[in-house]
């Protein structure tokens, strides 16, 4: 029988790339990165983000305090948590205490729905499951929270007993959930059985008279259907989305929520977000890869850089004589752009955008826009990438006006590296000689356990050459103290300034030891936040430069 279309016209995202995202292999982010994702899903208009799981680990259980202090404009903080243990007490559950602990005002607990899961892998009964969930729900209902009900393995669940699976989502409702959430755990169903049982789950809800429940939608890809059975979800019923940046995810990944957008606002006409957010899905998408220090998808559909461009002889033609003849979309819309592989079609408007975006108040004339244009380009042709690292950006725009003046100029450097012994491993040790282990000291005695480098560097500050030294734990911690130790005699804030993150990413593995760097890196004051990057085949120099537009961003921001 073929499904109603339904198309919900108060649809809510629910983004979880920084709880369930974070379960693909490879991948971590640090505090202040899931910080910043945090902010950039908020700029983007999603209307739930799950920040973690509180009673996991500190990072996440940290992030929760640190995130409360965020002023969010668009978004609710969601944490994630569990029902109570089988057998336990509620009132005294670590999983519930550490979810309401983060003061959120969304909650999101997740039960079985798999009556076969509660069995083998819970070991508990079928109504002490139910009774789990029902008052796991209550318990955080009556402490004034939003409760969003992740039923796991439902559509499994639902296949193999549809009453059981049936009756979790009654005791939710009856704990009081706003929200029944339908998982695709192990990503195994296709589209039409998704829309079946959403369209079964959404006839029960409307009958029972309980339109204010709102039926979720949570999709994994190991069947390549994550985006459709999402889609498809929508179509039968579903007004609550769950997805990640990126298509990240345990496994081959969950739904991934920037097509899940795209599609929904330009092909399925459903206004989630606004023009003006749409924009911003490439730049987001491309932020999110470069935070996690992976390498973009060029064929990521919307957003990638190769999702509008032209190879082919006719379609690079056409495409001349008539921008979009080959596109389905107007690239600009999510704020990518059609080109040729031969050459790059692109324009100054962005350059003016982004500079918008950033709140920076440089002027730049149209000759101005080309200029930096251009120079962005060169960079890019290197290595650089622009999309996480704003402070560079802007330091590009800057230089090219020929009226700036460097703030600062190094004219040299020399780097020493050396290992150090530890020394309290050293004391008392000889080195092997006689070939007599019962004579000789322990090898292990003379173990070399961290790296340490002295930078000399000569700089010229305010027209006075300076010659420095300082050592760090490495030739990069070294050179960054001894240009601080330059610069605080003219600048004495620049003290403050340290480094919070540092990532290195070889550019293209097959070259080797030959091989391009790109180092990215975040500067804070302790009142603000930027980020800088450089490309280099030399990952010293390509820290220099990173270095360098963190440092003369911060003077000329902070300099009077």
């Amino acid at each position: 029988m073929e499904q109603p279309i339904l198309h919900p016209t108060n649809l809510l995202l629910y983004d979880t790339t920084l709880r369930d995202g974070l379960g693909m292999e490879g991948l971590s982010l640090s505090l202040e990165d899931k910080l910043e994702i945090t902010r950039k899903l908020d700029t983007l208009g999603v209307h739930y983000i799950e920040g973690g799981y509180p009673g996991s680990n500190p990072k996440d259980a940290e992030f929760f305090t640190k995130a409360k202090l965020l002023e969010l404009k668009h978004a609710k903080l969601c944490a994630f948590g569990s029902t109570r243990k089988p057998g336990g007490d509620v009132k005294t559950d670590p999983a519930i205490k550490a979810v309401l602990a983060a003061e959120t005002p969304v909650i999101t607990l997740v039960g079985k729905s798999s009556l076969s899961q509660v069995t083998n892998v819970l070991q508990t009964t079928d109504e002490e499951n139910l009774s789990m969930i029902k008052e796991s729900i209550a318990e955080c209902v009556s402490a004034g929270k939003e409760v969003v009900f992740d039923a796991e393995h439902f559509f499994d669940g639902y296949l193999e007993d549809s009453d059981y699976a049936i009756r979790t989502l009654r005791a939710a409702v009856a704990g009081g959930a706003d929200t029944l959430t339908l998982c695709d755990t192990n990503g195994g169903n296709l589209p039409w059985q998704i829309a079946e049982i959403v369209s079964a789950v959404k006839k029960l809800v409307t009958d029972q008279g309980l339109e204010g429940v709102r039926i979720g939608i949570h999709a994994h890809n190991d069947t390549d259907n994550a985006v459709a059975n999402t889609l498809v979800a929508i179509r039968a019923g579903a007004d609550h989305v769950q997805a990640c940046l990126n298509g990240w995810g345990e496994r081959t990944g969950n739904a991934n929520i920037i097509s899940v957008i795209a599609n929904l606002k330009l092909k399925l006409k459903i206004d989630v977000i606004s023009d003006e957010q749409l924009k911003l899905l490439t730049q987001t998408a491309a932020l999110a890869q470069e935070l996690a220090n992976l390498q973009t998808n060029p064929q990521q559909p919307y957003v990638g850089t190769g999702a509008f461009a032209h190879k082919a002889g006719l379609h690079a033609a056409a495409i001349v004589r008539s921008p979009g003849s080959y596109t389905h979309i107007d690239p600009t819309s999510v704020g990518n752009s059609e080109r040729v592989l031969v050459s790059e079609i692109s324009g100054r408007r962005s350059i003016f955008q982004k500079l918008k975006e950033q709140g920076s108040s440089l002027e730049l004339s149209d000759s101005d826009a080309e200029k930096v244009l251009s120079r962005i380009k060169a960079r890019e042709a290197q290595g650089s990438a622009f999309e996480a690292a704003e402070a560079s950006f802007e330091m590009v725009a800057r230089r090219t006006l020929s009226t700036f003046l460097p703030a600062f100029i190094l004219e040299d450097f020399v780097i020493v590296e050396r290992r150090r012994p530890d020394s309290e491993r050293y004391v008392g040790a000889k080195p092997r000689s006689t070939g007599d282990a019962s004579t000789d000291a322990d090898e292990s005695a003379f173990s070399y356990n961290d790296m340490q480098a002295e930078a000399m560097i000569k700089i010229r500050v305010a027209n006075k050459l300076t010659q420095v030294a300082a050592d760090g734990n490495g030739p990069v911690s070294a050179m960054d103290a001894a240009v601080r130790k330059a610069l605080t005699e003219t600048y004495p804030g620049i003290a403050e300034v340290h480094l919070t993150d540092y990532k290195v990413r070889i550019i293209d593995s097959k070259a080797g030891a030959d091989a391009a760097v790109r180092v990215l890196v975040e500067s804070s004051d302790g009142k603000n936040r930027w980020r800088t990057v450089g490309a280099s085949t030399d990952v010293i120099e390509a820290s220099w430069l990173a270095l360098q537009d963190a440092y003369e961003y911060w003077i000329i921001h902070n300099s009077k």
